[in-house]
């Protein structure tokens, strides 16, 4: 009998999806028909391509009240947030399917005479990809409609509490006409993942996903002279500046921590105040998250769903324990939060002050709804105390002078900088992470570089 997948809602605890898992024979399958799928689909021309992925977004977002529905179900996310996703989605696919002919275009060095030299992009073959279930098409789309865009076939393998993502890419390719095998999905154990992408077949790994997870990568690939692309996570900060727009800065930074129940790799989980607005910032923002609606997904009054399975929520809840032990402060009553349990995904946000980074809380990647407040004297301490991490995904910075923000910005060991807004991608600025947040690059014209290679053209005309 063949194994298979069972998704555990965190809304209930019912068997919301079940799937065999492919085996061997499918992975062969599938990456002989996208090597065949390939080489017609790389000489299809790049405005064709346009064309095809266009109606494939269209036809995903015509089911977008489906689609909520199901992350729902699937990994507890509010459904009055669940429309957001597929906004984000169609927002990060137009771009880069607009943005292909010039990033695709030949690279025209320069005239010398006698010569006709340009640098071509070409495709690489098959990419495996490897998405994660806490924004399962913003993430995946990342990878996929580049990949598709630049000429490559793509194998997906979705994270386990999120089958279904994969199932709705493969029907709105086939409702816009894709050729068949340019993009297929498996639904694979751990071990067989790490068999697709050992495959001398895969040319290219796009992985989202953790630090573990990304060296199980590394081991897969280490035979062969592959690239891969990691985004793994972040502990990001946010500096609350002395010149903060206050009222703007509460609103935004609790909503970048909170935002999916915490459980966004670039959601904010450690703040740094300035003392001159330390206390006024903390106030605002522990009245605000005690004004947080904890429940049921479904419920369209819901505004922080459960964490993705209990065991999450005891990370969490271990991390403040720790905490507070040590001397932290609690600002929040968990008891006010009617579903929060013990025992279950349902977790009472929090808010931690007298904190620092011999907590756990601090250096530790969360991934759940509590953020830490530290206090700071100056840019400088704010700027050591950004730095002082493992990862490196993004960084905020709340001010209302921009070149502080700049100056900031430059000293701060990040893949990207943000001023008076975080947890956003926008599709036109490289995705890109340092330290433990992996590296590579995603989005905007430099995340084609990655999909393809450069070929070089140097042609003698005059003999």
């Amino acid at each position: 009998m063949s194994e298979s997948l069972r998704t555990i809602s965190p809304v209930d605890g019912s068997v919301y999806v079940e799937r065999p898992l492919a085996g061997a024979t499918e992975i062969n399958t599938a990456l002989d028909v996208a090597r065949a799928a390939q080489a017609e689909w790389r000489s299809v021309p790049v405005a064709t391509r346009q064309e095809i992925l266009r109606k494939a977004v269209a036809a995903f977002v015509a089911k977008k009240d489906e689609i909520a529905a199901e992350i729902s179900w699937q990994m507890g996310r509010p459904i009055s947030q669940g429309a957001g996703e597929v906004a984000g989605f169609k927002e990060r696919a137009d771009y880069m399917i607009d943005i292909a002919p010039e990033a695709l275009a030949d690279y025209h060095p320069g005239e010398k005479d006698g010569f006709n030299r340009f640098i071509r992009r070409e495709a690489l073959g098959v990419v495996a990809i490897i998405a994660p279930w806490n924004f399962p098409y913003l993430t995946a789309v990342n990878g996929v409609v580049p990949a598709l865009m630049a000429g490559n076939a793509v194998v997906l393998k979705h994270s386990h509490q999120t089958p279904l993502c994969a199932e709705r890419f493969a029907q709105a390719f086939e409702a816009a006409g894709l050729p068949k095998g340019l993009f297929q999905y498996l639904h694979l154990s751990h071990a067989n993942a790490e068999k697709l992408m050992g495959d001398v077949r895969v040319d290219f790994v796009n992985f989202t996903g953790s630090v573990p997870g990304g060296h199980a990568v590394q081991k897969a690939v280490g035979d062969k002279f592959i690239a891969t692309g990691m985004e793994l996570g972040g502990k990001d900060p946010a500096y609350i500046r002395s010149d903060v727009n206050l009222d703007h800065a509460v609103e935004n930074v609790i909503d970048g921590a909170f935002f999916n129940t915490g459980q966004s790799c670039c959601g904010i989980e450690r703040i740094y105040a300035h003392e001159s607005v330390f206390d006024a910032f903390v106030e605002k923002a522990a009245d605000l998250v005690g004004q947080y609606r904890l429940g049921s997904p479904i419920d369209a009054d819901t505004n922080l769903g459960p964490m993705v399975r209990a065991s999450s929520a005891a990370f969490v809840r271990g991390q403040i324990a720790d905490a507070v032990r040590d001397g932290a402060k609690a600002l929040i009553d968990p008891s006010k939060f009617a579903a929060n349990a013990e025992g279950t995904p349902y977790l009472a946000p929090q808010v931690l002050i007298n904190v620092d980074h011999s907590m756990r809380v601090m250096s530790e990647e969360s991934f759940g709804p509590v953020v830490g407040i530290m206090k700071v004297k100056s840019d400088a301490e704010a700027i050591s105390l950004m730095n002082d991490s493992e990862f490196g995904l993004t960084a905020s910075i709340w001010t209302t002078d921009e070149d502080a923000a700049l100056s900031i910005g430059d000293q701060l060991q990040t893949g990207t900088v943000f001023m008076n807004r975080a947890d956003y991608l926008d599709p036109a600025l490289a995705w890109t992470g340092v330290k433990n947040s992996g590296r590579g690059c995603t989005l905007s014209k430099v995340g084609y570089e990655s999909l393809t290679r450069p070929k070089s053209f140097h042609l003698r005309t005059k003999i």
